[in-house]
């Protein structure tokens, strides 16, 4: 006697509408792993969607500890997480575990200038959720000699925009720099002003677009990962919220770009 399927079956099934994409691979996306780099709000929002999405495995990376002023914009810190004073990575890691069983996040508690380019050939994919450029620059070029997809997001106020380096024939952050950002490559910035060589007031931002750079960063992660997902016309997504306007930009490989000179993988320590 053949199984009977029971009625409301699919109603049991966590990713069903995520199924019925039809250019959603979401078998592959169930298998794979994302490195995130900075524990803020927009890596509460990016840890939020990797897991719903199907994500098992997620290794968070942020030095930084959780302040009050986070709350308003962290979805899964809490006030007690504040008033200890504990680290960001390990209180969203702790967090996002439970929105999927079987979900596996793990807590790095390091500067990403720290990290060894053999911690982004652990992952599928490597999203920066990052609040300063010496820090993308690192996850950029350590990404690249990977051979793994870097998404880098950021937003200041209602304006936010979204990068997508597919190594190893696509332009890379760098590839998009100027002369300002060359300037402050050296720089390094703090959500809370701590222990740090050079110091800016945090810049304005607000949830909603934070919710939508991270959005945007995770669905491209997604079609990344489903070969049957149409293929993206630009590199560079630009979003402004008060016009409710986003604009696709494409970034064209720049010759002088380190790296995309000659091949050379960045130092492991």
């Amino acid at each position: 006697m053949q199984d009977q399927i029971k009625v409301g079956f699919q109603k049991e099934d966590r990713l069903d509408r995520a199924k019925r994409i039809e250019w959603l691979d979401a078998e592959r996306i169930s298998g794979s792993s994302a490195l995130i780099l900075g524990a803020g709000a927009l890596g509460n929002e990016v840890a939020k969607n990797l897991a719903l999405s199907g994500f098992k495995k997620l290794t968070i990376v942020d030095f930084d500890i959780v302040e009050r002023s986070n709350l308003a914009r962290c979805v899964f810190f809490t006030e007690m997480d504040a008033l200890q004073g504990l680290g960001k990575a390990d209180c969203l890691a702790r967090a996002v575990a439970a929105l999927t069983p079987g979900l596996e996040a793990t807590p790095v508690f390091k500067r990403v200038e720290d990290l060894p380019v053999s911690v982004f050939k652990e992952h599928d994919l490597v999203f920066g959720c990052l609040d300063n450029f010496n820090a993308r620059i690192h996850a950029n070029a350590h990404s690249r000699a990977a051979g793994k997809p870097y998404l880098d997001g950021g937003m200041q106020g209602t304006i936010g925009k979204v990068f997508v380096s597919n190594p190893p024939d696509g332009p890379c952050i760098e590839c998009a720099s100027n002369i300002t950002h060359s300037r402050i490559a050296a720089l390094r910035y703090s959500c809370t002003g701590s222990s740090v060589s050079f110091f800016m007031p945090p810049v304005p931002a607000e949830i909603t677009t934070t919710s939508i750079i991270a959005a945007v960063a995770v669905r491209e992660g997604l079609r990344l990962l489903s070969p049957k997902a149409p293929p993206l016309e630009g590199q560079m997504i630009y979003y402004d919220g008060l016009k409710n306007s986003m604009d696709l930009m494409e970034v064209d490989v720049d010759p002088n770009c380190p790296n995309h000179g000659a091949s050379r993988e960045p130092g492991t320590g």
